[in-house]
Protein backbone atom coordinates (compact mmCIF):
# COMPACT_ATOMS: atom_id res chain seq x y z
CA UNK A 1 0.00 0.00 0.00
CA UNK A 2 1.44 3.47 -1.29
CA UNK A 3 1.75 6.22 1.35
CA UNK A 4 -1.29 8.11 0.12
CA UNK A 5 -3.51 5.08 0.89
CA UNK A 6 -1.99 4.72 3.84
CA UNK A 7 -2.96 8.16 4.82
CA UNK A 8 -6.81 7.82 3.49
CA UNK A 9 -6.85 4.43 5.72
CA UNK A 10 -5.71 6.16 9.05
CA UNK A 11 -7.77 9.23 8.46
CA UNK A 12 -10.75 6.82 8.19
CA UNK A 13 -10.11 5.08 12.04
CA UNK A 14 -10.67 7.67 13.20
CA UNK A 15 -13.46 8.22 15.96
CA UNK A 16 -14.35 11.51 16.71
CA UNK A 17 -15.12 13.32 13.35
CA UNK A 18 -15.66 17.26 13.04
CA UNK A 19 -18.53 18.84 12.63
CA UNK A 20 -18.89 18.97 8.50
CA UNK A 21 -21.73 21.18 8.07
CA UNK A 22 -21.66 24.49 6.18
CA UNK A 23 -22.22 27.86 7.46
CA UNK A 24 -26.09 29.02 6.58
CA UNK A 25 -28.42 31.71 6.09
CA UNK A 26 -31.61 32.29 5.56
CA UNK A 27 -31.74 34.03 2.60
CA UNK A 28 -31.57 32.48 -1.00
CA UNK A 29 -27.83 30.52 -1.71
CA UNK A 30 -26.86 28.89 -4.85
CA UNK A 31 -24.37 26.10 -5.87
CA UNK A 32 -23.69 24.24 -8.88
CA UNK A 33 -24.79 21.22 -7.06
CA UNK A 34 -27.13 20.06 -4.51
CA UNK A 35 -27.07 16.37 -3.17
CA UNK A 36 -30.02 15.40 -1.30
CA UNK A 37 -28.79 12.61 1.18
CA UNK A 38 -25.71 11.81 2.67
CA UNK A 39 -25.78 8.33 3.08
CA UNK A 40 -23.10 6.11 0.80
CA UNK A 41 -24.44 7.07 -2.36
CA UNK A 42 -24.82 10.95 -1.54
CA UNK A 43 -21.06 11.12 0.18
CA UNK A 44 -19.90 8.79 -2.48
CA UNK A 45 -20.79 10.71 -5.33
CA UNK A 46 -19.30 13.70 -3.24
CA UNK A 47 -16.15 12.30 -3.32
CA UNK A 48 -15.86 11.82 -6.87
CA UNK A 49 -17.11 15.76 -7.52
CA UNK A 50 -14.14 16.38 -5.38
CA UNK A 51 -11.60 14.15 -7.47
CA UNK A 52 -13.12 16.72 -10.18
CA UNK A 53 -12.08 19.74 -8.90
CA UNK A 54 -15.67 20.59 -8.29
CA UNK A 55 -16.14 22.47 -5.37
CA UNK A 56 -19.50 24.10 -5.75
CA UNK A 57 -21.75 21.65 -4.38
CA UNK A 58 -24.02 20.49 -1.08
CA UNK A 59 -24.82 17.73 0.34
CA UNK A 60 -28.16 18.02 2.59
CA UNK A 61 -29.63 15.45 5.10
CA UNK A 62 -32.18 15.77 7.30
CA UNK A 63 -30.71 13.76 10.06
CA UNK A 64 -27.34 12.50 10.36
CA UNK A 65 -24.60 11.03 8.19
CA UNK A 66 -25.44 7.51 7.11
CA UNK A 67 -29.22 7.90 9.17
CA UNK A 68 -30.34 5.12 7.21
CA UNK A 69 -27.81 2.55 8.58
CA UNK A 70 -28.15 3.68 12.10
CA UNK A 71 -31.90 2.53 11.70
CA UNK A 72 -31.16 -0.78 11.16
CA UNK A 73 -32.30 -3.29 13.93
CA UNK A 74 -29.24 -3.74 16.17
CA UNK A 75 -28.76 -7.36 14.84
CA UNK A 76 -28.45 -6.73 11.47
CA UNK A 77 -25.22 -6.80 9.68
CA UNK A 78 -24.36 -6.59 6.00
CA UNK A 79 -24.70 -9.33 3.40
CA UNK A 80 -21.70 -8.19 1.55
CA UNK A 81 -18.90 -8.91 3.03
CA UNK A 82 -15.85 -6.31 3.37
CA UNK A 83 -12.08 -6.91 3.11
CA UNK A 84 -9.13 -4.44 2.72
CA UNK A 85 -7.91 -5.87 -0.65
CA UNK A 86 -7.21 -2.17 -1.60
CA UNK A 87 -3.30 -2.94 -2.04
CA UNK A 88 -4.19 -5.63 -4.66
CA UNK A 89 -5.94 -3.11 -6.83
CA UNK A 90 -9.58 -4.77 -5.64
CA UNK A 91 -12.03 -1.96 -3.77
CA UNK A 92 -13.89 -3.62 -1.18
CA UNK A 93 -17.34 -4.31 -1.66
CA UNK A 94 -18.55 -2.38 0.71
CA UNK A 95 -16.01 1.24 0.13
CA UNK A 96 -18.06 4.09 -1.11
CA UNK A 97 -14.80 5.79 -2.95
CA UNK A 98 -11.16 5.10 -4.20
CA UNK A 99 -8.78 3.82 -1.47
CA UNK A 100 -10.67 3.59 1.45
CA UNK A 101 -11.99 0.38 3.06
CA UNK A 102 -14.61 -0.31 5.82
CA UNK A 103 -12.72 -3.39 6.35
CA UNK A 104 -9.96 -2.21 7.40
CA UNK A 105 -11.42 1.21 9.30
CA UNK A 106 -14.17 -0.87 10.83
CA UNK A 107 -12.20 -3.98 11.25
CA UNK A 108 -15.07 -6.44 10.85
CA UNK A 109 -16.26 -8.40 7.93
CA UNK A 110 -19.83 -7.60 7.73
CA UNK A 111 -20.49 -4.00 9.73
CA UNK A 112 -23.45 -3.77 11.83
CA UNK A 113 -25.47 -0.18 10.51
CA UNK A 114 -23.65 1.61 13.28
CA UNK A 115 -20.33 0.54 12.35
CA UNK A 116 -21.06 1.52 8.74
CA UNK A 117 -22.41 4.77 9.93
CA UNK A 118 -18.88 5.39 11.42
CA UNK A 119 -17.12 4.52 8.41
CA UNK A 120 -19.23 6.94 6.47
CA UNK A 121 -18.76 10.01 8.73
CA UNK A 122 -14.99 8.98 8.28
CA UNK A 123 -15.37 9.04 4.56
CA UNK A 124 -17.04 13.00 4.82
CA UNK A 125 -14.35 14.09 6.84
CA UNK A 126 -11.61 12.91 5.57
CA UNK A 127 -12.02 14.64 2.18
CA UNK A 128 -13.49 17.59 3.99
CA UNK A 129 -17.39 17.00 2.18
CA UNK A 130 -19.68 19.64 2.85
CA UNK A 131 -22.60 18.15 4.76
CA UNK A 132 -25.74 20.05 6.10
CA UNK A 133 -27.79 17.97 8.77
CA UNK A 134 -30.10 18.82 10.31
CA UNK A 135 -31.82 20.19 7.11
CA UNK A 136 -35.18 19.42 5.68
CA UNK A 137 -35.56 19.29 1.66
CA UNK A 138 -39.25 20.55 1.69
CA UNK A 139 -39.69 20.90 -2.28
CA UNK A 140 -37.85 20.52 -5.49
CA UNK A 141 -39.07 23.01 -8.57
CA UNK A 142 -37.84 24.07 -11.55
CA UNK A 143 -37.39 27.48 -11.88
CA UNK A 144 -36.77 29.86 -15.36
CA UNK A 145 -32.55 29.46 -16.86
CA UNK A 146 -32.61 25.87 -16.06
CA UNK A 147 -32.07 25.98 -12.43
CA UNK A 148 -33.80 24.34 -9.46
CA UNK A 149 -35.23 25.92 -6.34
CA UNK A 150 -34.79 23.32 -3.54
CA UNK A 151 -36.51 24.65 -0.70
CA UNK A 152 -35.72 23.53 2.77
CA UNK A 153 -36.19 24.09 6.73
CA UNK A 154 -33.05 26.49 6.55
CA UNK A 155 -33.94 28.90 3.94
CA UNK A 156 -34.22 28.08 -0.61
CA UNK A 157 -31.28 26.97 -2.75
CA UNK A 158 -30.69 27.64 -6.41
CA UNK A 159 -28.67 24.99 -7.95
CA UNK A 160 -28.19 23.91 -11.97
CA UNK A 161 -27.89 20.24 -10.99
CA UNK A 162 -30.11 18.28 -8.45
CA UNK A 163 -28.62 14.70 -7.54
CA UNK A 164 -31.28 12.49 -5.27
CA UNK A 165 -29.25 10.49 -2.64
CA UNK A 166 -32.03 9.65 -0.52
CA UNK A 167 -31.82 6.58 1.23
CA UNK A 168 -35.00 3.60 1.60
CA UNK A 169 -35.10 3.14 5.74
CA UNK A 170 -37.44 5.71 6.34
CA UNK A 171 -40.23 4.96 3.77
CA UNK A 172 -41.25 1.58 4.50
CA UNK A 173 -43.93 -0.17 1.85
CA UNK A 174 -47.14 -0.53 3.89
CA UNK A 175 -49.74 -0.88 1.64
CA UNK A 176 -49.56 -4.42 0.19
CA UNK A 177 -52.60 -5.67 0.75
CA UNK A 178 -55.70 -5.15 3.24
CA UNK A 179 -54.43 -4.54 7.33
CA UNK A 180 -50.98 -3.97 6.54
CA UNK A 181 -50.99 -1.23 8.18
CA UNK A 182 -51.95 -3.40 11.36
CA UNK A 183 -48.22 -4.82 11.26
CA UNK A 184 -44.82 -4.31 12.78
CA UNK A 185 -42.58 -3.08 9.56
CA UNK A 186 -39.19 -4.90 9.60
CA UNK A 187 -37.13 -1.54 8.98
CA UNK A 188 -39.09 -0.15 12.67
CA UNK A 189 -37.65 -2.53 14.71
CA UNK A 190 -34.50 -1.44 17.03
CA UNK A 191 -33.68 -4.93 18.34
CA UNK A 192 -35.22 -8.04 17.69
CA UNK A 193 -34.88 -8.74 21.40
CA UNK A 194 -37.15 -6.21 22.50
CA UNK A 195 -40.20 -7.63 20.99
CA UNK A 196 -42.84 -10.06 23.05
CA UNK A 197 -44.22 -13.16 22.87
CA UNK A 198 -42.69 -16.52 21.55
CA UNK A 199 -43.47 -16.45 18.08
CA UNK A 200 -44.19 -14.34 15.15
CA UNK A 201 -45.20 -14.42 11.56
CA UNK A 202 -43.75 -12.71 8.72
CA UNK A 203 -44.83 -11.89 5.89
CA UNK A 204 -41.97 -11.30 3.30
CA UNK A 205 -39.28 -13.80 2.62
CA UNK A 206 -36.02 -12.40 1.40
CA UNK A 207 -33.37 -10.76 2.74
CA UNK A 208 -34.95 -8.86 5.48
CA UNK A 209 -37.68 -11.15 6.30
CA UNK A 210 -34.92 -14.22 6.92
CA UNK A 211 -32.44 -11.53 8.49
CA UNK A 212 -36.05 -11.33 10.80
CA UNK A 213 -36.41 -14.92 11.64
CA UNK A 214 -32.87 -15.41 12.11
CA UNK A 215 -32.22 -12.75 14.82
CA UNK A 216 -35.93 -14.22 16.79
CA UNK A 217 -34.30 -17.65 16.43
CA UNK A 218 -31.41 -16.28 18.25
CA UNK A 219 -33.13 -14.42 20.64
CA UNK A 220 -34.97 -18.28 21.54
CA UNK A 221 -38.16 -17.16 19.40
CA UNK A 222 -39.97 -18.76 16.98
CA UNK A 223 -40.89 -17.51 13.64
CA UNK A 224 -42.98 -18.06 10.53
CA UNK A 225 -42.28 -17.04 7.18
CA UNK A 226 -45.30 -16.63 4.48
CA UNK A 227 -43.66 -15.65 0.44
CA UNK A 228 -45.35 -17.18 -2.81
CA UNK A 229 -42.14 -16.53 -4.29
CA UNK A 230 -39.82 -18.76 -2.18
CA UNK A 231 -36.69 -16.81 -2.42
CA UNK A 232 -35.07 -19.30 -0.23
CA UNK A 233 -35.32 -21.68 -3.14
CA UNK A 234 -34.34 -19.60 -6.22
CA UNK A 235 -31.29 -19.64 -7.84
CA UNK A 236 -29.33 -17.61 -10.09
CA UNK A 237 -26.59 -15.29 -10.68
CA UNK A 238 -28.07 -12.24 -9.83
CA UNK A 239 -27.72 -11.33 -5.91
CA UNK A 240 -30.54 -8.87 -5.73
CA UNK A 241 -33.21 -11.87 -7.10
CA UNK A 242 -31.86 -14.39 -4.25
CA UNK A 243 -30.73 -14.75 -0.75
CA UNK A 244 -27.03 -13.82 -0.36
CA UNK A 245 -25.03 -16.88 1.19
CA UNK A 246 -24.31 -15.72 4.35
CA UNK A 247 -28.17 -15.17 4.68
CA UNK A 248 -28.29 -18.37 3.58
CA UNK A 249 -25.74 -20.06 6.12
CA UNK A 250 -27.73 -18.35 9.18
CA UNK A 251 -30.88 -19.57 8.06
CA UNK A 252 -29.68 -23.01 7.70
CA UNK A 253 -28.42 -22.98 11.21
CA UNK A 254 -31.93 -21.38 12.40
CA UNK A 255 -33.63 -23.73 10.62
CA UNK A 256 -31.70 -26.66 12.47
CA UNK A 257 -32.70 -25.12 15.42
CA UNK A 258 -36.43 -25.84 15.13
CA UNK A 259 -37.25 -22.30 15.44
CA UNK A 260 -37.95 -21.26 12.10
CA UNK A 261 -41.02 -22.67 9.31
CA UNK A 262 -40.90 -21.64 5.95
CA UNK A 263 -44.28 -21.73 4.09
CA UNK A 264 -43.65 -21.07 0.67
CA UNK A 265 -46.00 -21.46 -2.51
CA UNK A 266 -48.70 -18.97 0.04
CA UNK A 267 -49.42 -15.07 -0.47
CA UNK A 268 -50.99 -13.19 2.64
CA UNK A 269 -53.88 -11.28 1.26
CA UNK A 270 -55.11 -9.67 4.86
CA UNK A 271 -54.04 -9.27 7.91
CA UNK A 272 -57.12 -8.37 10.55
CA UNK A 273 -56.91 -7.61 14.54
CA UNK A 274 -58.52 -10.39 16.83
CA UNK A 275 -59.14 -9.98 20.62
CA UNK A 276 -56.67 -12.67 21.62
CA UNK A 277 -54.04 -11.66 18.50
CA UNK A 278 -54.03 -11.56 14.54
CA UNK A 279 -55.39 -13.49 11.45
CA UNK A 280 -53.39 -13.72 8.14
CA UNK A 281 -55.64 -14.52 5.36
CA UNK A 282 -54.33 -16.91 2.50
CA UNK A 283 -54.58 -16.83 -1.26
CA UNK A 284 -55.75 -20.37 -0.44
CA UNK A 285 -58.39 -19.57 1.94
CA UNK A 286 -56.26 -20.79 4.64
CA UNK A 287 -56.44 -18.32 7.95
CA UNK A 288 -53.25 -18.66 10.26
CA UNK A 289 -53.64 -16.72 13.78
CA UNK A 290 -50.80 -14.79 15.13
CA UNK A 291 -50.70 -14.37 19.15
CA UNK A 292 -48.34 -11.36 18.23
CA UNK A 293 -48.41 -8.13 15.80
CA UNK A 294 -46.90 -9.47 12.31
CA UNK A 295 -43.76 -8.80 11.24
CA UNK A 296 -44.23 -6.63 7.37
CA UNK A 297 -40.65 -7.12 5.43
CA UNK A 298 -42.13 -6.18 2.07
CA UNK A 299 -39.16 -3.72 0.98
CA UNK A 300 -39.23 0.08 1.00
CA UNK A 301 -41.02 2.73 -1.16
CA UNK A 302 -38.33 4.73 -1.75
CA UNK A 303 -37.48 8.59 -0.60
CA UNK A 304 -37.80 9.10 -4.24
CA UNK A 305 -41.28 9.22 -4.16
CA UNK A 306 -40.83 12.56 -2.05
CA UNK A 307 -40.09 13.98 -5.86
CA UNK A 308 -42.12 11.81 -7.60
CA UNK A 309 -43.57 14.37 -9.65
CA UNK A 310 -40.16 15.20 -11.61
CA UNK A 311 -39.67 11.59 -12.37
CA UNK A 312 -41.70 9.01 -14.67
CA UNK A 313 -42.39 5.77 -13.04
CA UNK A 314 -42.24 1.86 -14.03
CA UNK A 315 -44.69 -0.09 -12.46
CA UNK A 316 -45.40 2.70 -9.95
CA UNK A 317 -41.95 2.10 -7.60
CA UNK A 318 -38.93 2.75 -9.59
CA UNK A 319 -38.30 6.23 -11.78
CA UNK A 320 -37.51 5.59 -15.15
CA UNK A 321 -34.14 6.85 -16.03
CA UNK A 322 -31.96 7.78 -18.96
CA UNK A 323 -28.92 5.84 -19.68
CA UNK A 324 -26.74 8.92 -17.70
CA UNK A 325 -29.39 8.17 -14.61
CA UNK A 326 -31.38 11.25 -15.35
CA UNK A 327 -34.48 11.66 -14.53
CA UNK A 328 -36.02 11.36 -18.51
CA UNK A 329 -38.84 14.13 -17.58
CA UNK A 330 -36.70 16.50 -15.42
CA UNK A 331 -33.03 17.59 -17.30
CA UNK A 332 -30.42 18.00 -14.47
CA UNK A 333 -32.10 15.65 -11.77
CA UNK A 334 -30.14 12.60 -11.61
CA UNK A 335 -30.87 9.70 -9.19
CA UNK A 336 -28.05 7.63 -7.54
CA UNK A 337 -28.27 4.97 -4.89
CA UNK A 338 -30.49 1.55 -4.13
CA UNK A 339 -33.03 2.83 -6.50
CA UNK A 340 -31.54 3.13 -9.67
CA UNK A 341 -32.47 1.03 -12.62
CA UNK A 342 -31.68 0.19 -16.24
CA UNK A 343 -33.82 -2.09 -17.50
CA UNK A 344 -34.04 -5.10 -16.25
CA UNK A 345 -30.37 -4.12 -14.02
CA UNK A 346 -30.54 -3.45 -10.78
CA UNK A 347 -27.90 -1.78 -8.60
CA UNK A 348 -29.45 -1.75 -5.01
CA UNK A 349 -26.17 -2.89 -3.28
CA UNK A 350 -23.81 -0.59 -2.86
CA UNK A 351 -21.02 -2.18 -4.79
CA UNK A 352 -23.31 -2.03 -7.57
CA UNK A 353 -24.42 1.55 -7.88
CA UNK A 354 -20.91 3.21 -6.84
CA UNK A 355 -20.27 2.35 -10.23
CA UNK A 356 -22.69 4.72 -11.35
CA UNK A 357 -21.02 7.54 -9.23
CA UNK A 358 -18.97 8.66 -12.19
CA UNK A 359 -21.67 7.87 -14.92
CA UNK A 360 -23.87 10.74 -12.96
CA UNK A 361 -20.56 13.34 -12.64
CA UNK A 362 -19.20 12.97 -16.41
CA UNK A 363 -22.22 14.71 -17.25
CA UNK A 364 -22.00 17.10 -14.63
CA UNK A 365 -18.76 18.15 -15.23
CA UNK A 366 -19.22 18.20 -19.20
CA UNK A 367 -21.85 20.27 -18.65
CA UNK A 368 -20.05 22.48 -16.36
CA UNK A 369 -17.25 22.18 -18.73
CA UNK A 370 -14.81 20.42 -16.13
CA UNK A 371 -12.63 17.65 -17.57
CA UNK A 372 -13.20 14.42 -17.13
CA UNK A 373 -9.91 12.69 -17.18
CA UNK A 374 -9.75 12.08 -13.57
CA UNK A 375 -12.85 9.61 -14.21
CA UNK A 376 -10.49 7.25 -15.79
CA UNK A 377 -8.70 5.91 -12.32
CA UNK A 378 -12.26 5.23 -11.40
CA UNK A 379 -12.78 3.20 -14.44
CA UNK A 380 -9.74 1.44 -14.04
CA UNK A 381 -10.73 0.13 -10.84
CA UNK A 382 -14.11 -1.06 -11.29
CA UNK A 383 -15.82 2.26 -10.32
CA UNK A 384 -17.24 3.46 -13.50
CA UNK A 385 -19.55 1.35 -15.52
CA UNK A 386 -21.65 2.62 -18.72
CA UNK A 387 -21.18 0.12 -20.91
CA UNK A 388 -24.32 -2.20 -19.64
CA UNK A 389 -23.97 -4.53 -22.29
CA UNK A 390 -21.59 -7.23 -20.42
CA UNK A 391 -24.07 -7.53 -17.36
CA UNK A 392 -26.73 -10.04 -17.08
CA UNK A 393 -24.61 -13.33 -17.61
CA UNK A 394 -25.07 -16.36 -16.09
CA UNK A 395 -22.25 -18.03 -13.90
CA UNK A 396 -20.49 -21.04 -15.91
CA UNK A 397 -20.76 -23.11 -12.68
Amino acid sequence: MDLQKEKVMDRLTATDTKDTRASTTRGIRSFDIVIVGAGAAGLGLGVTLRDLGIDNFVILDRAAIGASFLRWPRQMRFITPSFNTTQFGMLDLNSICLQTSPAYSIGVEHPTGKEYAGYLRGVAEYFELPVETGVDVLSVTKVPRKRFRVETSRGDIRARFVVWAGGEMQYPLTNGFHGAELCLHNSTVTSWDDLDGAERCIIGGSESGIDAAVALAAAGRRAVVFDREEPWEREGSDPSQLLSPFTKARLDSAMDSGRVTLRGGRTVIGVRRRDDGYQLALDDGDIVDCAEKPILASGFVGSASLVRSLFDWEDDRFPLLTENDESTVTKGLFLVGPQVRQGNLIFCFIYKFRQRFAVVANQIARRLRVSVEPLEEYRRNGMYLDDLSCCGDECAC
